[in-house]
């Protein structure tokens, strides 16, 4: 017979397990029960990326840029006065060659004109021993007519008193004095002297040969100063200061070569030639340069000689705070892109003083302390949200 004390053990250890797992099933459930199911939540939005600048007032002068070829200021042919065979050049008397304004490209044998002057020299002598002469006669004649006793004799005519004879002779003397002057003339144009600072462009001359007056024998430019004529939009020229009378306020100007920024020049606007092109509405303005050859400097400049095609850049009116923007950010319709203090995107219409190389001047629409929107947005529309990072300068 089986013990009871051992049945109630036997019962309690397949009881107990079920107990327990059925305890820890309707736990499990009704914590199931009390667990809320989580809420979807939207990502925050970002905006788009972009590159801002802080617009600023700036004081702006106009710049002005266009080219143009170098040419002498001053440019003539070397043309003898006077006839004769030529006895002496000079060594620098080559195409390149320098001249000081007074000295002598070459002489023209001499010998002709030495014997003209003493030709001349000796017709004032006889024409001066005739008018001697007839200042005598006309003395004798005065006296003659007053040892004649009539008294009607009246007034003696020039002819009797010879005034007419010497005032022909007065007449030769002067016209003898003006040849000698000319024939001593013609001696000095024997020399060919650079009648200003200069250099020899083009020279066709070689000793012996014989030139005749007025034939050309070569060119002569200045290297004083260099002349650049630049062709401009006759719209541009409001923004220059062109002299005019006796205003001396210019425009500087700045040269470079087109494929040299490290070489400059500098210069001034001197004047403008005064007419518009009909065909093409260009007005052409004229920039000096001084010492263009560099022979009064003694910096090492590079030289800048005539027919060089260079780039011109002139000073124009200044403008007091004006706002500048980078060409790159201003799109069609002239429209600029703004993040507003809400960083979204404002398209805003601006009216443009001046279109410059890199630069734009803006008269209105926009204001300092405004952030300009340099970065380019597919589908740009008013409003979006933008994640603007601040830049330090327009570039």
């Amino acid at each position: 017979m089986t013990d009871p004390k051992n049945k109630s053990r036997l019962a309690l250890k397949i009881i107990l397990p079920l107990l327990i797992l059925i305890i820890g099933l309707v736990g499990f459930n009704m914590m199931g029960k009390l667990k809320k199911t989580p809420q979807r939540q939207r990502p925050p939005q970002q905006g788009v990326l972009v590159d801002v600048v802080e617009l600023k007032a700036i004081t702006h002068r106009v710049k002005v840029h266009a080219t143009g070829t170098v040419q002498a200021e001053q440019e003539i042919a070397l043309v003898p006065e006077v006839s004769g065979k030529v006895s002496w050049i000079s060594p620098q008397l080559v195409s390149g060659g320098l001249f000081k304004k007074g000295e002598t490209l070459l002489k023209i044998e001499t010998r002709d004109f030495e014997l003209a002057t003493e030709k001349a020299r000796a017709e004032i002598a006889q024409v001066q021993v005739a008018l001697t002469t007839e200042r005598e006669r006309a003395k004798v004649a005065l006296a003659e007519w007053a040892r004649i006793d009539l008294d009607d004799k009246g007034k003696p005519g020039p002819l009797v008193t010879r005034e007419i004879q010497v005032e022909q002779q007065q007449a030769n003397l002067a016209a003898a004095e003006a040849n000698l002057q000319q024939v001593q003339l013609n001696l000095q144009r024997t020399e060919l002297k650079a009648p200003f600072n200069g250099r020899i462009s083009q020279e066709q001359v070689d000793l012996g040969q014989y030139l005749r007056a007025g034939t050309s024998i070569g060119s002569f430019a200045g290297t004083d100063r260099a002349e650049i004529y630049i062709p401009l939009p006759a719209r541009e020229l409001t923004w220059l200061t062109i002299p005019a009378g006796t205003q001396k306020k210019v425009s500087a100007a700045t040269i470079r070569l087109p494929d040299n920024n490290s070489a400059i020049w500098h210069g001034k606007l001197i004047r403008s030639l005064g007419e518009i092109d009909p065909n093409s509405r260009m007005a052409t303005v004229v920039v000096i340069v001084e010492d263009p050859y560099q022979l009064k400097n003694t910096l090492n400049q590079p030289t800048l000689p005539n027919g060089l095609f260079v780039d011109i850049e002139l000073q124009g009116e200044e403008f007091a705070n004006i706002i500048s923007i980078p060409r790159k950010a201003l799109h069609s319709d002239n429209l600029v892109w703004i993040a507003d203090s809400e960083k979204r995107l404002s398209l805003r219409s601006v009216d443009i003083l001046r279109r410059e190389k890199q630069q734009i001047l803006i008269k209105s629409g926009i204001q300092a302390g405004e952030q300009l929107v340099l970065t380019t947005i597919s589908g740009a529309t008013d409003g979006i949200l933008l994640r603007p990072v601040l830049q330090e300068n327009l570039q």
